[in-house]
């Protein structure tokens, strides 16, 4: 079944104009998911707003949303109030500049949504666009209100469309010199280069998806199906040992290349 659209609106560059889609590139739907149960009648446990004064329970229609400006008190933002800020670009997404793809590094990245034209009409404005992109190895920035918040936005030609890249703002990525400035100052020892290099070449390897499973999630779904057919839940698996720590580097390097040409096949 095909993802449900998740935005709709406009793609645009100058006087070029396409209907698009976008829909979240990632999901947290296939996680493991567990409710809160009460022990004793195994019937779930409800969450419910309560005043933090009173203890009574607050209705849907008594909850607004406020802004602290003291301890106990807050100024009260209404629902039609959030919808008036609402700027231009909640619906179109105007290319404004283009920038070399190198340009900006991961760590600006968010989150990547997947945009698509949405009708046969303007797949060829889009089409142009991205394949522009794809020749001139150039990303597109815009400005784009998602998560009721404006923010920044690159648009990066992928395959037959385009990732749309939400970008992280300037006071959310912290400063690296900030963690970085006590290392790096010393050169490592060319021998031991060498040996930590092969030890790169010895592992190197093509991605795999595979590469990202998550064993967690494989265990719980084994326990589970365990327990759907009303087997004995396995024993916890015992927790792996702390590694001695390294006394000489290059001893433990020598060791390790040696134990990775061991295991590999002649």
């Amino acid at each position: 079944m095909a993802p449900r659209v998740f935005w709709k609106g406009y793609l645009k560059l100058s006087l070029v104009t396409c209907p698009v889609t976008m829909t979240p590139a990632t999901t947290e739907g296939e996680k493991v998911r567990f409710h809160t149960l009460n022990s004793k009648t195994g019937n779930r446990v409800l969450s419910q707003y309560v005043d933090g004064v009173t203890g009574k329970p607050v209705a849907d229609d008594d909850q607004v949303k406020g802004y602290p400006r003291g301890e106990d008190e807050h100024i009260l933002i209404e629902d039609d109030e959030l919808e008036a800020v609402a700027l231009e670009s909640a619906r179109t997404i105007d290319i404004e500049m283009f920038v070399p793809a190198d340009s900006i590094e991961w760590i600006w990245h968010d989150k990547p949504h997947y945009l698509s034209p949405s009708d046969a009409v303007g797949e060829e404005a889009f089409s142009v666009i991205r394949d522009a992109m794809e020749a001139t190895g150039m990303v597109g920035i815009s400005r784009l209100v998602l998560y009721r918040r404006e923010r920044a936005v690159m648009l990066e030609p992928r395959g037959t469309g385009i990732v749309a890249w939400t970008l992280r703002y300037g006071d959310e990525v912290r400063p690296e010199t900030d963690y970085f400035a006590g290392s790096g100052k010393s050169k490592p020892d060319p021998a031991l280069m060498k040996l930590v290099t092969q030890l790169i070449s010895d592992r190197k390897a093509s991605w795999d998806e595979a590469m990202v499973r998550d064993p967690v999630q494989e265990n719980l779904l084994e326990i589970i199906a365990a327990k759907k057919k009303g087997r004995k839940k396995a024993k916890p698996k015992a927790a792996a040992q702390k590694p001695d720590n390294v006394v000489n580097i290059m001893d433990a390097l020598k060791k390790s290349l040696a134990a990775e040409r061991k295991g590999k096949p002649g």
